[in-house]
């Protein structure tokens, strides 16, 4: 039987999607798209066959476990991406194009992150995809299962450790290439999008700029409403149909109370044409919840398959068949037939599988969930198609201790890289990051949308979504999007003719 599990992640920024992170008052955290970065054979066959092709050699590099302690502590094999084709050398100032990688498989990201492919021959740039510490190849205690082992080995998976092995990566391999005068340029979407910006900020000496792409660094404590995230992929649905959207905010009614019925479950798994009969309505209805929210953050104007064979306006098909139905259909029934064009586009399924067998990712993000990257979210009563909810810092709390004996610190984020007034505070220290967002995408809730300054600058677009302006460019490609990564290229040229003007100025004297 096929099954559709959610194969192939995760950046901004990483760059944010569903967990398995606690339920009831708290809901699952919704996670990037770092999970749909699992290799295996077919998936690798299937991402060949819809991108364009790259090349690029794999490198491993002695990292440092942990760069913050001056003890003798050991060191771990990172895994980069490395492509020279373009690159005009260290005599010219070439510049170096590094992606911050995510919370997954850098291969995945490098195959899926055209834009800064497409840019190498232009500027004459090296291409740079450093993998991130816990994900992919790059496990520090030698295999997934020691790294992810218990608490005490999962406690140098943090996003400072993250930028400080991009930092001595990219410092030493200058060294390596007598390349200390080539001026590095950061790329990310998602949590890597996070993670450019933030590396720009803290490491300003080593990068002179940053493209991050759907990066909600402000989706932290109270900064943005916790039902920022929802309420956008709620509205992605409602645009295209208000009868689609109260079908689905309906279902979860109609959905609980058959699950309560004898034998409901039963009829549940026939409804839905699950693989293995429904243990607990929660896992359907998290199962929906997932699918609403990857359709809202892919909702691209071109086919894909990124992270599922999709049509073009995934959500649009969505509710075209959920409205479509004949009259007398259920509202369960109308439902299956919307979320099978995620899950079961191609048409290949003969039943679904809940559980996500694929996902690689899953323990190193929950760990990062639990300590440091605490984003709040709930679910509104009117503006949501979602089941309604609140945030509870409590029953969050408790089962990150149950599950990872981790205690969350919600504030260090914020501590550690900033967050509230990022107007004024930004305005005053930061340079040269683009925020790029679609408005589409529920992760641009809790991104910059308005510039900071002449040189701190927002691109948004209404009809985007989660980073579409990294991708590979397209025929199909709208003329908005076109215009959008014509401004990011003139603003990185800026960048790097400021760079080369000072670099004269410095020589001349």
């Amino acid at each position: 039987m096929a099954k559709p599990s959610l194969f192939i992640i995760h950046l901004i920024i990483f760059v944010i999607v569903i967990s398995s992170l606690p339920s009831l008052q708290s809901k699952p955290l919704p996670r990037f798209l770092g999970k749909f970065s699992r290799s295996s054979p077919h998936n690798s066959e299937r991402r060949h066959q819809h991108s364009k092709p790259i090349q690029y050699e794999t490198r491993y590099f002695p990292q440092n476990l942990d760069h913050f302690s001056f003890s003798d502590t050991p060191k771990f094999q990172q895994r980069y991406l490395v492509n020279s084709e373009h690159w005009v050398g260290p005599q010219r100032h070439g510049p170096i194009f590094l992606y911050c990688g995510n919370e997954g498989d850098i291969v995945w990201f490098a195959e899926n992150t055209g834009f800064v492919w497409d840019l190498a021959p232009r500027f004459g740039a090296m291409v740079l995809f450093p993998e991130h510490r816990y994900y992919g190849e790059s496990m520090p205690f030698g295999s997934e299962e020691e790294s992810y082992k218990n608490a005490s080995t999962l406690s140098f998976l943090t996003a400072e450790q993250a930028l400080a092995d991009f930092a001595v990566l990219i410092t030493e391999l200058k060294r390596n290439w007598s390349a200390e005068g080539c001026p590095v340029v950061l790329f990310g979407g998602s949590y890597g999008g996070m993670l450019a910006a933030w590396m720009r900020l803290k490491y300003p000496h080593i990068a002179i700029g940053a493209l991050a792409s759907s990066a909600p660094i402000l989706q932290f404590e109270d900064i943005v409403p916790t039902e920022t995230f929802y309420d956008i992929v709620s509205n992605d649905f409602r645009r295209e149909s208000s009868s689609c959207f109260n079908t689905i905010k309906e279902s979860w009614d109609a959905l609980m109370t058959i699950g309560q019925k004898q034998n409901g479950l039963l009829e549940l798994t026939k409804t839905f044409h699950l693989c293995r009969e429904l243990k607990k309505t929660e896992d359907l209805a998290d199962w929906l919840e997932s699918a609403y929210s990857y359709l809202a953050m892919v909702n691209y104007p071109y086919g894909s398959e990124f992270i599922m064979p999709l049509p073009g306006h995934p959500i649009r098909e969505v509710c075209r068949r959920i409205d479509g139905c004949p009259d007398g259909t259920s509202t369960l029934e109308r439902v299956f037939e919307g979320i099978s064009v995620y899950y079961n586009y191609s048409g290949n399924a003969d039943c679904f599988e809940l559980e996500d067998t694929s996902d690689v990712g899953t323990d190193g993000w929950n760990w990062q969930a639990c300590t440091e990257m605490v984003m709040p979210m709930s679910s509104s009563r009117d503006r949501s198609m979602f089941q309604t909810y609140d945030y509870n810092f409590s029953s969050f709390q408790d089962w990150c201790w149950k599950e990872l004996n981790a205690k969350p610190r919600p504030t260090w984020i914020t501590t550690e890289f900033g967050g509230h007034d990022i107007k004024a505070t930004l305005k005053n220290f930061g340079s040269n990051i683009i925020f790029s967002n679609g408005l589409l995408d529920p992760w641009s809730g809790g991104s910059v949308l308005q510039n900071i300054s002449q040189s701190i600058v927002a691109l948004v677009t209404e009809e985007g979504a989660h980073h579409i302006d990294l991708r590979f460019s397209t025929k199909e490609d709208p003329d908005w999007l076109v215009e959008q990564r014509e401004s990011e290229i003139k603003l990185i040229q800026g960048w790097l003719d400021e760079f080369y003007e000072e670099k004269k100025a410095a020589f001349d004297m």
